[in-house]
């Protein structure tokens, strides 16, 4: 796949020996002490994560619900941060969009043309229309959930279908398809060996986001190694794993340091 965040995404796993996604999921009452119990706190508890981690991933994934949460302001502080990242990684704003095709256009202005955001997430189900205004930002990444490992998934996505086969499959192989014509789709994936090798064998090539390792139970080395595609790159999300880690303000740095070291292990 020869897209430019695709290059950057292999710069920085050269760089940092990581392919480490940290998600940013502010909550206000899990902030650690040192910090004021209000958006303010908010503000400079992720700038401070920003600071003591941005030379050891390759991405940041902030959840833009998690800042909706808090209204204008907390929308305000999303955009504060993105800034405060300079490029320096790249950002995957969590938004789970996806509508009619006029409103993702709306969407997707908001999300690329206001918070300048590298990439986001989509979710599928209303096909090719809904998601092809995305698409269309070229130099933009776009990753539509697949296979997830949330207890729902069984609702709809691993449903048989008349085909033999089931409806995240048939998404999979739906994406692959279109990322012949678009070049910058991705997949998320869920962090359990069995749904990323059961994704990884639809197509060998698209690029995974993973979440669901830390707090949610999944491994690092599992999700690389099962994630992986033919360019060695995966996006391995933590968020919880490495925010929560944090227990005071004066040890942020080191705390966080920490986190990463017990997350990671060797590529």
């Amino acid at each position: 796949m020869n897209h430019p965040l695709i290059h950057r995404w292999k710069s920085l796993q050269s760089k940092t020996n990581t392919c480490l996604c940290i998600g940013l999921d502010p909550d206000i009452t899990q902030l650690p002490s040192g910090y004021s119990s209000n958006v303010t706190g908010l503000s400079h508890f992720l700038k401070d994560i920003i600071d003591a981690s941005i030379t050891q991933c390759i991405a940041y994934k902030p959840n833009i619900s998690f800042f909706e949460a808090y209204g204008i302001e907390g929308l305000t502080i999303l955009s504060d941060i993105i800034k405060h990242i300079d490029q320096t990684v790249p950002v995957i704003i969590d938004g789970k969009r996806g509508d009619i095709g006029n409103t993702s256009a709306m969407q997707a202005k908001y999300i690329f043309d206001y918070f300048n955001a590298d990439a986001t997430t989509l979710h599928p189900y209303m096909g090719l229309d809904s998601l092809e205004p995305f698409f269309n930002y070229q130099d933009k990444f776009h990753f539509v959930l697949g296979l997830t490992s949330n207890p729902g998934s069984k609702d709809f996505e691993t449903l048989p279908l008349k085909t033999n086969t089931t409806l995240a499959t048939t998404v999979i192989q739906t994406l692959s398809h279109w990322n012949k014509t678009y070049q910058n789709i991705g997949v998320v994936v869920g962090a359990t060996d069995n749904k990323l090798t059961e994704a990884r064998n639809i197509n060998p090539d698209l690029l995974f986001l993973i979440p669901g390792v830390g707090k949610q139970g999944g491994t690092y080395e599992t999700a690389y190694n099962a994630g992986k595609n033919l360019a060695d790159l995966a996006l391995i999300n933590v968020s919880r794993g490495i925010s929560g880690a944090v227990k005071h303000k004066q040890s942020i740095k080191e705390d966080i340091n920490h986190a990463i070291q017990v997350i990671l292990k060797p590529l």
